[in-house]
């Protein structure tokens, strides 16, 4: 039978928020089996939780938001991706701030606080969700469907109209029912658009965002000095953010994800669908 599993110890971090460009305190602490991924906002009186689940989410430009009572918390997939690719079920995150921090744009440094932490074993049963039928939503040529399968695994189509991208390979394929970890998808960084940037700085948006927690590319080229961590590293990411939004279910999942050119509202609107 498989186990649930949380963290052994508490374990803090802090990093900058990729929209305020504020410092923000981030605690991972341990929680009892059936207890689920929580975050609280502890800069908060009085302190207000808000649960890891597809009910929550606000918002899903550039990042997925969750909301409980007006209250917000912002970019959470990269953190829930990191819980999905150690197998934890149960954590209670603290979260002195609006948004969780970005770190270096992937979810290395999230995976290597939570084996800092340590990770336990827990008597109850790890709660699945098995896929019995499809599940699909398609928005304007991009979709993002759950179907039947016997394990887990993953594959997303990214079509981007920008030379440097379509360079580089468009499709990542990953079973987790083979290996859980997948480090190269932990490593992806979240990537831009030097021009999408200035304008979200006008709008008073990203002001954390910089060459250390993102790939950024202008019409013609990679701007970042060190280029790419991998050369699947942009569709990497993607399958990175989809990873953490199905997180969201509140369930390990039994089934195949694919997605072409979804994003976090094709792939919240489907793990909507199936939890309803």
């Amino acid at each position: 039978m498989l186990r649930q599993r949380t963290l052994q110890a508490a374990v803090q971090a802090s990093g900058i928020g990729l929209h305020s460009g504020a410092e923000v305190q981030l605690t991972l602490c341990p929680a009892p089996p059936d207890h689920g991924i929580v975050f609280r906002r502890v800069d908060l009186k009085p302190v207000v939780a808000i649960p890891a689940r597809a009910e929550h989410v606000s918002d899903t430009h550039f990042a997925t938001t969750l909301v409980v009572d007006g209250v917000c918390l912002a970019t959470v997939e990269h953190l829930l991706a990191a819980f999905a690719s150690l197998g934890i079920d149960n954590a209670l995150v603290e979260v002195d701030g609006p948004e969780v921090p970005i770190m270096d744009g992937s979810a290395a440094p999230l995976v290597d606080l939570i084996l800092q932490a340590g990770i336990a074993e827990q008597s109850g049963p790890k709660q699945l969700l098995r896929l019995l039928r499809e599940v699909r939503v398609e928005e304007d040529g991009k979709w993002a469907s759950l179907l039947p399968f016997d394990g887990f695994k993953m594959s997303f189509t990214i079509d981007f109209d920008h030379p440097v991208i379509r360079e580089f390979p468009s499709q990542a394929n990953v079973d987790f029912s083979a290996n859980s970890f997948v480090p190269e998808i932990c490593q992806a960084r979240t990537f831009g658009f030097l021009e999408e940037v200035e304008r979200l700085r006008a709008q008073g948006l990203c002001l954390g965002g910089g060459f250390d927690n993102a790939v950024v590319l202008d019409d013609r080229q990679i701007l970042n000095d060190e280029g790419l961590r991998s050369p699947e590293e942009f569709v990497n990411h993607k399958l990175l953010d989809a990873l953490g939004d199905l997180c969201l279910l509140g369930y390990a999942i039994v089934g195949e994800f694919r997605a072409f050119r979804s994003g976090h509202t094709q792939i919240g609107r489907a793990s909507c669908r199936e939890r309803v």
